[in-house]
């Protein structure tokens, strides 16, 4: 008797999604790979520095206080474009390689890499251009 030991599907537009929604704390990398990967870790880790920021410099501006959370959030807008664009056949021979499904990726995951193209870029302007204007101008602009 042959048991076949199927995996879950994972779906490209979910995660993307989260990537999108939740790309800062990794939610993507936990959907995609558990608890294991490594690049979640990664993302995790934002948290506890942005903490040890805040407390080795309490006077900084709160900028740098948060700027582990905001370069992590600005990775998973990254991740949510790569893994939208990603082809459904690599895809599959990726992530569902024994799910036994084939992905058919429609319309959906187009609006999230429009809207994460949009804040994405839009949020990585405004943290070059807060960083800018606090290490070369001391905050003069706000």
């Amino acid at each position: 008797m042959t048991v076949l030991h199927q995996t879950r599907h994972k779906n490209k537009t979910i995660a993307a999604l989260l990537a999108f929604l939740f790309g800062g704390i990794g939610l993507q990398r936990l959907y995609l790979g558990g608890w294991r990967d490594r690049w979640l870790w990664l993302h995790l880790a934002c948290l506890p520095a942005a903490l040890l920021v805040s407390l080795a410099a309490p006077e900084a501006n709160p900028f740098y206080k948060l700027l582990p959370i905001i370069v992590s959030g600005l990775a998973g807008f990254l991740e949510a474009l790569v893994l939208g664009l990603t082809p459904d056949d690599k895809w599959d021979a990726r992530h569902n390689a024994q799910s036994g499904r084939q992905s058919d990726t429609h319309w959906p995951v187009a609006v999230v890499l429009v809207a994460s193209m949009m804040i994405g870029a839009g949020s990585l302007i405004a943290t070059i251009s807060r960083l800018f204007d606090l290490l070369y101008t001391g905050g003069a602009y706000g």
